[in-house]
């Protein structure tokens, strides 16, 4: 049997990017992308479907994130899909289905965090030296959110 677990995807950011820290100090960030799928209806029509995603990105990554990118900003994704359940106060059982990211790619961003400095760059474990190994597990009590 295969198992695969691997997303590609491309949107834009619907808010600027957060970063929280574990207690024991890592850092986690939460990225809202918007990923549009242009189609023709059958009558010949220009249709827009938006999904609505969320990304969770570890580490160096998220700080950077956080530094460089903005609303609107394009990115490329590339990571796992992880399901997340909870109850909430009412008792009600929600789920969600989010990324979390092993590489995000800069496409576009609006207004560059560093004036004259082209941001389309690639953020992964190779070319960032602090990325922690055992942070793709993490107790859910550690997320800050």
């Amino acid at each position: 049997m295969v198992n695969l677990n691997k997303v590609f995807v491309a949107g834009n950011l619907t808010r600027d990017p957060e970063v929280r820290y574990t207690p024991n100090g890592q850092a986690v960030g939460g990225i809202d992308l918007a990923i549009n799928n242009f189609y023709l209806a059958k009558n010949g029509e220009k249709k827009t479907e938006t999904v609505y995603v969320h990304v969770v990105v570890w580490g160096k990554q998220a700080e950077t994130a956080k530094t460089y990118l903005k609303k609107g900003a394009s990115i490329l994704v590339e990571g796992r899909l992880q399901l997340d359940s909870w109850e909430t106060k009412d008792g009600e059982k929600r789920s969600r289905l989010k990324i979390v990211a092993l590489r995000i790619q800069f496409l576009k961003t609006t207004g560059s965090a560093v004036p004259g400095k082209d941001n389309s760059e690639v953020l992964d474990s190779e070319n960032i030296n602090e990325v922690n190994e055992g942070s793709m597990f993490v107790e859910e009590d550690d997320v800050p959110f």
